[in-house]
């Protein structure tokens, strides 16, 4: 049986890495976080919706093991790299983590092995960038001496359906040798496969799934607005909109968006585009809207709160879910650090409730923030705030208790629509 070695043991990677492991694949997890290998070599887990029941069982298994030296990699028969892609502070894509990645993996390749990258990206990256740090520190050719493949991920965090070994995975190789090793090593864990005809095909197919929701959350976040100013409900609307069996399909407006791929993914592409002369104004507009809705939030607080004959400069506001989106404990790129620092900036005490994540880990983008803890779920503690603000719907929240113990309510999510003709309720 192969031996597949995944470098990068986040969300993305360690969810790959069980499903190998289960298929019967030696895995061999690298990361550069040491926790992160002292809590799999223990047998624990650092993600909600991994079980360490999941990660003991391969461990015993003899069929996982996890480490921070990339020299492990000359054991295996394919490298799969699923690392972070974020955009740097102009908003520029930050491919850093890949090239580091290649350079400190590059020594350690062997000829015949396979690397697949999965790490979100614009087209290009795999067969310009990797492929030059891969050939330059290595001295193997791609495409002769090794196999070089792009497969992008496809995670969909809580929800219970979607699992690893029956999502289609996406497969690009360099050349049609790589494509066929690709398919043969993804096909140990993988149930379907799509194959397209190069990397560059597999990078487009990652951003035009994640432009194709940005643009469409865009638009209902603008149809909140609009139709919230005609006094229509827009989650009403989508709802009777959904009925039509043909031609539409539902997106729900928010109070900014989150998570690692869709509001940054489609950045990827802009800044690409104006290589080749190309404007992407659909794109840049969908970026726009979005941007802008934490600060439509921040205002219809303050409105509710003027309403309620308080301002909002010295209102205590509680931020109801931190995670980007509900039943999740993942809180990169968050709105509602963008809600919490807006609503502290004009002047409110900010706190926040999220039962997954308790305490907030440091982060780049919001250091300041680091440390603090999640409030109390009570009566007292609630009741002690002249706000609260839902930014995320967790299931596991009781909304008929927070209807009951909360002064002032703003709810971004439709997490309450039983409290709709309560004057202490406020959509936005």
């Amino acid at each position: 049986m192969k031996t597949i070695a995944i470098i990068g043991l986040g969300y993305v990677g360690l969810p790959l890495a069980l499903q190998f492991s289960r298929s019967g694949a030696t895995v061999i997890g690298i990361d550069i976080d040491p926790s992160k290998v002292d809590a799999l070599t223990q047998g624990r887990s650092y993600i909600k919706h991994i079980t360490p029941e999941s990660i003991r069982e391969q461990l015993a298994a003899g069929h996982l093991s996890a480490t921070t030296d990339f020299a492990a990699a000359q054991q295996a028969d394919a490298v799969i790299i699923c690392v972070p892609t974020p955009l740097n502070k102009n908003r520029e894509p930050d491919i850093s983590f890949i090239v580091a990645t290649g350079k400190a993996l590059a020594p350690h390749l062997r000829p015949g092995v396979l690397v697949a990258l999965e790490s979100s990206t614009y087209p290009g990256t795999t067969d310009e960038d990797l492929r030059r740090v891969l050939e330059a520190g290595s001295g193997l050719v791609a495409g002769r001496d090794f196999h070089l493949a792009f497969s992008p991920e496809r995670e969909d965090p809580g929800n219970p359906q979607s699992v690893v070994a029956t999502i289609p995975k996406v497969v690009g190789g360099l050349t049609p040798a790589c494509l066929a090793k690709a398919q043969e090593i993804y096909g140990i864990a993988i149930r379907t496969l799509v194959p397209v005809s190069s990397c560059r095909a597999a990078e487009a197919t990652k951003l035009m799934e994640n432009i194709f929701r940005c643009v469409n959350i865009a638009l209902v976040n603008e149809l909140k607005v609009v139709y919230g100013a005609m006094g229509i409900d827009i989650w009403e609307v989508i709802n009777a909109a959904k009925t039509k069996p043909f031609g539409f399909m539902p997106f729900y407006p928010g109070p900014g968006l989150g998570g690692h791929c869709i509001p940054i993914d489609p950045f990827y592409l802009t800044w690409k585009a104006r290589e080749y002369g190309q404007a992407t104004r659909f794109i840049e507009l969908a970026g726009e809207i979005n941007t802008r809705m934490p600060e439509h939030v921040v205002a219809c607080v303050a409105e509710a709160l003027n309403t309620a004959k308080k301002p909002l400069n010295g209102s205590r506001v509680l931020v109801l879910g931190l995670a980007y989106k509900a039943n999740v404990d993942d809180d990169r790129e968050s709105p509602s650090y963008v809600l919490m620092e807006l609503l502290k900036r004009r002047g409110a005490e900010v706190s926040y409730h999220d039962p997954f994540v308790p305490v907030i880990k440091p982060t780049r983008e919001h250091p300041q923030w680091a440390g603090t803890r999640s409030v109390a779920w009570s009566r007292e503690t609630v009741a002690a705030f002249d706000c609260v603000l839902i930014a995320t719907a967790h299931a596991c929240v009781d909304y008929r208790q927070l209807a009951e113990w909360a002064p002032l309510i703003v709810d971004t999510r439709n997490a309450m629509p039983f409290a709709a003709a309560s004057p202490r309720y406020v959509k936005a």
